[in-house]
């Protein structure tokens, strides 16, 4: 049959709607949603070509032969995608002798009802969850080593963020800096009273400690963040001076006492970074101005 429907085809194609998977679908659960909005409107659309199939406008025959074919399709391909997907996972569990997960059952119900509220990375998302709780299933003893590695990882973050934060402390004069509070011991506490497999929950867990770490990793990022620009300063002062000594400008009076201002500022502890700031600019325009007038 050709994209477009001659009259004479209009019957052929109602009869062969009537065994479209996508229809099917749709009689045997009663759909909610997104797709029942659009059922709304198909459906019309169906009834119209049934109750027109002799007399039916031609050309809005094809348009609604197009909306109900698209529409069924998307439904089909969405229902096909859930079920080849989840076939193998729903295996695993089986041979793990594992109780079907909430997410199976919340996915299947939407897939069921409201396909159409289903995009392809939504789907993805919540396929790779479930691939994660039946792999849980399938290795428990791994997934919790696993977990405690990660709570190791998030302990030595902690330390690691404290010794940089009492080095900048000690380095830079600054203002109190955010401390992440140490859920390390009360998340260990919580792996360690899972006497029994309980994917869902470990996976929780394991989302919590990577939530704690991010937050160790951003406190950590921003102390060092602080002595990177101190060693910035110096890198730049140095540059500065080294310009000044091609430019034959090293000994000049001025600049020496520039430099010397802006290098004991930056030997004091905790050093005024913004004192610093201010020196070497003075150092650089002082260097420029001088440069200029010697051309």
């Amino acid at each position: 049959m050709t994209d477009m429907l001659t009259l004479a085809d209009v019957s052929t194609a109602l009869v062969e709607l009537e065994s479209h998977p996508g229809l099917e679908h749709l009689r045997r659960y009663s759909p909610t949603g997104v797709t029942a909005r659009r059922w709304e409107v198909v459906e019309s659309a169906l009834q119209y070509l049934w109750n027109h199939v002799s007399d039916a406008n031609l050309d809005r025959a094809n348009a609604a032969y197009a909306e109900i074919k698209e529409f069924l399709d998307a439904v089909d391909a969405i229902d096909t995608t859930v079920a080849d997907q989840l076939g193998p996972l729903l295996k695993q569990l089986d041979s793990a002798g594992a109780a079907v997960p909430k997410e199976v059952t919340d996915l299947l119900a939407a897939s069921a009802c409201d396909p159409l509220s289903l995009t392809s990375d939504e789907i993805e998302r919540r396929i790779a969850i479930i691939a994660e709780l039946a792999a849980f299933h399938t290795n428990w003893p791994a997934a919790v080593a696993e977990t405690s590695a990660s709570l190791d990882a998030l302990c030595k973050a902690v330390q690691h963020a404290a010794q940089t934060r009492e080095r900048a402390t000690r380095t830079v004069l600054t203002g109190p800096l955010p401390v992440a509070a140490n859920v390390e011991p009360q998340l260990r506490a919580e792996l360690d009273s899972m006497s029994a497999p309980d994917p869902t929950a470990l996976r929780e867990l394991q989302r919590r400690i990577a939530s704690a770490a991010q937050r160790v990793r951003q406190d950590d990022a921003l102390a060092k963040g602080i002595l990177d620009r101190r060693t910035e300063l110096k890198g730049r002062l140095r540059v500065y001076a080294a310009k000044a000594a091609r430019l034959g400008l090293g000994e000049d009076p001025d600049l020496m006492s520039l430099r010397g201002t802006a290098s004991g500022l930056l030997a004091e502890q905790p050093c005024n970074l913004r004192a610093v700031t201010q020196a070497i600019v003075d150092y650089q325009q002082t260097l420029a101005a001088k440069r200029e007038a010697s051309r």
